[in-house]
């Protein structure tokens, strides 16, 4: 018989992450762990780690429904439970516990090896090409984590942008160019919904003359018109991120695809609700053309091993995702993840300190 049991870790942050909802000093992150009673020593360990301000299922309701998840599970009696039936068991606007349970029943199928799907990336053959984050803050902040992940070898950076005076923010991107163009480094932006229809066509003007990639999330969701009439006239490619939270149902999904129609989609499975959610999303747009990356959301390595072992499933043709979060917390859980030269690697071989 198979049972459910949780834990949860604060983890704290090498520095502030002051992010557009404010500074974040700790992140709790908790965690499924299946096991079979048959079986104890062997156990597949899933995170749920919902982000204040983002996901559905924050606030102080979500220790009471992880117990609860627990405490259902184990009245069940299950013998068997796969990845397959996870969403229909966990139910709606839980997201975060979705992508934890999944995690944990492909983890257990695999033999709680963290090996949750056979490809050349779990299996140490391939790394994954990821961009560098460079989180906001004050410009000095910005200016030394610029220069540090140049130095490391990153050949993709993106900017979370939006909490300084613009000014000052294509600045530090006119800074960014003088080291490197547009054919040895690619930028990207993420205004994470800090502009306002007006003011946004003049500053996407502005920040394509640094050639950027793209920008992610220009205005706050819910505006489907003005940021379909965006897209259609942008300068720069448009990504949708935080649009995409909280839309699961699948034609919703595919409307707001055919009416915004984004260059890009940024895909976060603990906030879109798991491994199958993810694949759905990542169906949609491909249906239509539409690129896409996938982006961990400051899950400890637990959660960003899930995160990335899906990813593999992908044949990227070395397009950078947004995978580079596993270095910002000094009490991580030890993993075998490795980034280097601006990409992440996975060693099968290497130990898991739980």
């Amino acid at each position: 018989m198979l049972r459910l049991s949780f834990s949860q870790r604060a983890l704290r942050f090498n520095f502030p992450a002051r992010t557009s909802r404010g500074a974040l000093a700790e992140h709790v992150a908790w965690y499924l762990c299946l096991t079979d009673n048959a079986d104890p020593k062997t156990f597949g360990l899933g995170e749920a780690a919902p982000l204040a301000g983002l996901s559905p299922d924050y606030g102080p309701d979500f220790p009471a429904a992880v117990s609860s998840l627990c405490d259902r599970f184990n009245a069940g009696t299950f013998a068997t439970f796969r990845a397959a039936d996870v969403p229909a068991f966990v139910g709606p606007g839980l997201p975060s516990l979705v992508f934890a349970l999944e995690t944990a029943a492909l983890d257990l199928a695999g033999g709680g090896r963290r090996q949750l799907y056979p490809n050349a990336f779990s299996q140490g053959r391939a790394a994954l090409p990821i961009n560098g984050l460079v989180w906001m803050g004050d410009a000095a902040f910005m200016r030394e984590q610029i220069r540090q992940k140049l130095a490391a070898g990153y050949s993709c950076l993106k900017l979370k942008i939006g909490s300084l005076d613009f000014a000052t923010e294509l600045a530090l991107l006119a800074e960014i160019r003088a080291e490197a163009g547009p054919d040895q480094l690619i930028l990207r932006v993420d205004a994470n919904g800090a502009f306002t229809p007006a003011d946004t066509p003049a500053r996407l003007e502005q920040l394509a003359a640094f050639g950027v990639h793209s920008i992610e999330q220009p205005i706050a969701a819910g505006q489907w018109p003005a940021l379909a009439a965006l897209c259609q006239t942008s300068p720069i490619p448009i990504a949708l991120d935080e649009e995409l939270i909280g839309v699961s149902d699948p034609a919703r999904q595919a409307a707001l695809l055919d009416e915004v129609r984004p260059a890009y989609i940024v895909l976060k499975p603990t906030l879109l609700g798991g491994h199958a959610a993810t694949r759905r999303w990542i169906a949609l747009a491909q249906d239509r053309n539409i690129g896409w990356w996938i982006t961990s959301a400051l899950e400890s390595n637990v959660g960003l091993n899930a995160v990335a072992q899906l990813t593999g499933e992908y044949e990227l043709h070395g397009f950078a995702q947004g995978l580079g979060t596993g270095q910002l917390y000094h009490n991580n859980v030890a993993a075998p993840l490795h980034i280097k030269n601006g990409a992440l690697r996975y060693d099968p071989a290497g130990a898991w300190e739980l």
